[in-house]
């Protein structure tokens, strides 16, 4: 039984660490609603949405859940991920991080184009992700987003999560029930 407590402790303290790093990497950036939320409370949002309501327990998903921005939207670099969290979580954040070169228009098509090659816990994130920036995105819109622009977000998020489906049935029934008040409220 020790050792099961040790490993335990150990995993709470490597999520809590990659937290503090998300933290520190995200400090300053803020999200693109009208409230300026603090850009950590997304990275806390995806990271419940894994443990509290799908249940996803593996630790390399969990922290690749906290981490999934920090390649994508910060200085951080993956093998900087890979020394601190491992391969398996550094692999997973690479799976889920866009390629900031490529416009907005094609970075969309791309994740709908890969979502299916990706792997089942990048998979996981990609989804809890989807959910968190869809209930932003409804709830707090970028200053400037048209309810069109809003629209157009929240049917490309379903494309995407379409290509992933069987993934987590928990997560995608969260997707889903989201996704009909969103048509609910605008009429999609």
């Amino acid at each position: 039984m020790k050792s099961v407590i040790s490993n335990t402790f150990d995993q709470t303290g490597l999520m809590l660490s990659a937290l503090a790093f998300a933290a520190r990497k995200h400090s300053g950036q803020f999200r693109k609603g009208s409230a300026k939320e603090p850009y950590i409370n997304h990275l806390i949002s995806v990271t419940d949405l894994l443990w509290n309501t799908a249940g996803i327990r593996d630790i390399d998903t969990i922290i690749a859940g906290i981490l999934h921005d920090t390649i994508e939207d910060t200085s951080t670099s993956v093998v900087e991920v890979r020394s601190l969290f491992g391969t398996h979580a550094a692999e997973i954040v690479s799976e889920v991080t866009d390629d900031k070169t490529l416009s907005t228009t094609e970075r969309r098509r791309h994740q709908v184009d890969h979502a299916s090659m990706l792997t089942h816990e990048a998979r996981l994130v990609k989804i809890a992700d989807k959910i968190s920036n869809i209930a932003d995105i409804i709830d707090n819109p970028p200053a400037g987003w048209s309810n069109e622009d809003r629209i157009a977000y929240v049917r490309w998020g379903k494309d995407v999560v379409d290509q992933i489906r069987g993934t987590n049935i928990v997560l995608e029934t969260a997707f889903d029930v989201l996704y009909n008040n969103t048509v609910r409220i605008f009429g999609l």
